[in-house]
């Protein structure tokens, strides 16, 4: 019955494996034979899981979901620090990344009034959301994750229901 048990879990492994590299987290240890006085989770593997803090509740997803992403804030090793920011999500065209605009006056004191102005800041997103274009969406500040990337995705606010070029200050 062991070996029935230990090939049903590799054969659920490698339909969660999608890259070259296994993929695992780092809080767990895989190769453990049996469970001596520890309690598993109820479909009897372990999974890392935590609470990133500053009012944001973890997604279901993240909790009973196998994905693992190591830039993820809620299963992955990056904390949420500095500033937290709004914005609509632009595009979705990269891998595990989005593209959030956010809109902003900037006020012209030779003629006393304000002007449009936006800033696209690109954001991580964990496979817990599914995102899509025209979504309002909150992100925060974290360690540089890429070249370009230094924001997370913590929340969706709002589903996309209006065009997501339409100007709106945060």
């Amino acid at each position: 019955s062991l070996s029935v048990v230990v090939c049903l879990t590799m054969s659920s492994i490698a339909a969660e494996q999608t890259e070259r590299a296994f993929q695992k987290q780092d809080g767990i240890f895989w190769g453990r034979k049996r469970l001596l006085a520890r309690k598993a989770a109820k479909d009897g593997k372990s999974r890392y899981w935590r609470n990133v803090g500053l009012g944001f509740k973890t997604p279901r997803e993240a909790i009973e979901g196998v994905y693992v992403d190591k830039k993820c804030p809620f299963t992955g090793g990056v904390s949420i620090r500095g500033r937290i920011l709004k914005g609509v999500v632009m595009s979705t065209k990269m891998k595990r990344t989005v593209i959030v605009r956010r809109d902003y006056l900037h006020y012209v004191r030779k003629y006393n009034r304000y002007e449009k102005r936006h800033k696209n800041v690109p954001a991580h997103c964990t496979p817990a959301f599914q995102i899509q274009e025209g979504d309002r969406v909150v992100i925060g500040q974290c360690r540089p994750l890429s070249k370009t990337v230094r924001f997370n995705v913590l929340k969706i606010e709002q589903k996309s229901s209006t065009s997501k070029k339409a100007f709106t200050v945060y």
